[in-house]
């Protein structure tokens, strides 16, 4: 019973994020402002629950480090998702076999 409560909750506040914008908002946002902010709000929400995901996945925080490095730069130069998490990964193997 517990855990349906939590399932409607959830379900609850999940829809409501996505409703109430709509309902309060009605005409378009012209602040340059709030429109960039509101553009970042998802890669910020990605990075804060990425980033420290990155450090702990590995036995050695280094190995870790390296390979988030290694995506960077390699996105920095254009790469494309799936290139940037081959060489994080083949990097975090290397270096675990290394160090």
């Amino acid at each position: 019973m517990r855990n349906v409560l939590y399932i409607l909750v959830m379900a609850g506040t999940t829809y409501l994020i996505r409703v109430l914008p709509m309902l309060l908002l009605r005409r378009e946002i012209k602040s340059r402002f709030i429109r960039s902010f509101l553009f970042y709000i998802p890669y910020v929400t990605l990075a804060v629950m990425t980033f420290p995901a990155i450090m702990d996945a590995c036995e050695k925080p280094l190995a870790g480090l390296a390979a988030l490095l290694a995506g960077v730069v390699l996105a920095l130069f254009g790469a494309g998702l799936f290139p940037v998490a081959v060489v994080s990964c083949v990097a975090v193997y290397v270096l675990e076999l290394i160090l």
